[in-house]
């Protein structure tokens, strides 16, 4: 079936009236334009059209041709639970009839074909956390639950309870579009959260995280809140993750790779995982520029304590069994953990990182050593976004990931990231006012 029928057919089965041809930029900005049913065999065969320029940080200047959403119909997405009859689309931005080689999706479209190139198939699982959160009468945040006030709230069952309609929103949303949530819980910060979703294959679960942060915002608004994926929206409290789940399996045979029954450091993972494991690790300070790209980001791996009385936030390139304290985490046999990541993430670019590095570590046999036996082991994660910036210019694999379409991302997505961290560097903060202004 050519992708125009396959895109009429399902609309026309889930009774849509309006798609939203979605894709994102490289900060994971979602854009889109809204495509009436009655255009649906225009917008698969031709796509729709955005001035680039315009979208944000996807590398266009006002003068370059029009960027071409093409929509893919296999993450065809029907929403009514959000608007009757609306649906959205994930696109694959195209300039001049080629994939644009400054597209988040597209990047990690070619990371996956590396991979299958190498023989292998990536899943990956992601955990969404978020806060809920209101303005004050002074234009500061506070939790959106005024009673959300313990310092210890992670799992409280009253917390969960009195968000109770947001949460059961979300997760019935989920279920019907076939993800398969199956846990949610009030996080570690007061007002966060987290819903959880099955597993799946690399570029779905990238795409299911884009809609599911989009889906929330929106939930949340209409209930009059707001949801967050800042990393660190208060000082004194747990920051945002974006964990991620990583395995193989053999493209040949659809066997997993990571498990190996026994093996003589005790985690029961194969020589596969292990080479994984420390391409992730060899890369990491590089890789923190894509998995906890923005200035708030460092306020998150930088934090001593927190009200509750622990970040949840690695701060060194390590790797340990069933230990939430390090970087790569072993929960089990099947997989690892990855836990550098923060709400900030765009999850296409860390998915497509993380891959680049490990598929790295196998090609070149890495060996991680043995696992950590805490978190001071192991290279010390970058400080600042500044830090981290300069660590994935020297670093050619995880700059020839960003450049898997097209030569020049790697360079615009650093300029992109340097100018963040100066520009927040040049503002005068309140901290600054109240150390010096009297101080000499």
């Amino acid at each position: 079936m050519s992708p125009a029928s396959e895109l009429g057919r399902l609309a026309e089965a889930a009774n849509v009236r309006f798609i939203l041809a979605l894709f994102v930029d490289l900060r994971g900005k979602p854009c889109a334009k809204l495509v009436p049913v009655e255009a649906v065999e225009t917008l698969a065969t031709e796509g729709v059209g955005f001035a680039g320029y315009a979208v944000g940080a996807i590398g266009q200047q006002p003068r370059d041709p029009d960027l071409m959403a093409i929509p893919d119909p296999a993450s065809f997405t029907p929403v009514p639970f959000l608007k009757p009859g609306l649906a959205i689309v994930h696109c694959d931005p195209h300039v001049n009839g080629e994939p644009w080689k400054f597209a988040p999706r597209n990047i990690l479209k070619a990371l996956i074909r590396q991979a299958e190139g190498a023989g292998y198939q990536a899943w990956v699982g992601a955990e969404v956390e978020y806060f809920l959160v209101e303005r004050d009468g002074k234009g500061g945040l506070r939790p959106a639950d005024s009673l959300d006030v313990a310092a210890q709230p992670c799992y409280d069952a009253r917390g969960v309870t009195r968000m109770y309609e947001h949460l059961t929103v979300v997760s019935t949303a989920m279920n019907e579009l076939g993800w398969g949530n199956y846990a949610n819980d009030h996080e570690d910060g007061n007002g966060q959260f987290e819903q959880n979703f099955a597993y799946a294959d690399a570029l779905t679960t990238a795409d299911r995280v884009i809609a599911l942060r989009y889906l929330l915002t929106m939930l949340a608004e209409q209930r009059g809140m707001t949801a967050t994926f800042m990393p660190k929206p208060f000082a004194d409290r747990t920051g945002t993750g974006l964990h991620l789940h990583m395995s193989l399996t053999a493209v040949s045979s659809e066997a997993k790779v990571f498990p190996a029954g026994e093996d003589d450091r005790g985690l029961g993972l194969s020589p596969t995982a292990y080479a994984f494991v420390a391409g992730v690790l060899e890369h990491a300070c590089a890789l923190q520029a894509l998995l906890a790209p923005t200035v708030n980001s460092y306020k998150r791996t930088g934090a001593v304590s927190t009200a509750s009385g622990a970040s949840w936030s690695p701060k060194h390139a390590t790797y340990g069994g069933n230990d939430r304290t390090h970087y790569i985490r072993v929960p089990d046999d099947q997989r690892v953990e990855l836990r550098g990541g923060d709400g900030s993430a765009n999850p296409y670019l860390a998915i497509a990182g993380a891959l680049g590095a490990g598929l790295d570590g196998i090609a070149r046999s890495l060996d991680p050593g043995r696992p950590g036996a805490g978190e001071a082991k192991g290279d010390p994660l970058p400080l600042t976004l500044l830090d981290a910036v300069q660590a994935f210019e020297a670093d050619d694999l995880l700059t020839g990931v960003l450049d898997a379409v097209g030569g020049g991302v790697a360079d615009y997505f650093a300029e992109l990231k340097r100018s963040e961290f100066f520009a927040w560097h040049s503002a005068v903060s309140s901290w600054e006012i109240d150390q010096y202004l009297q101080a000499f």
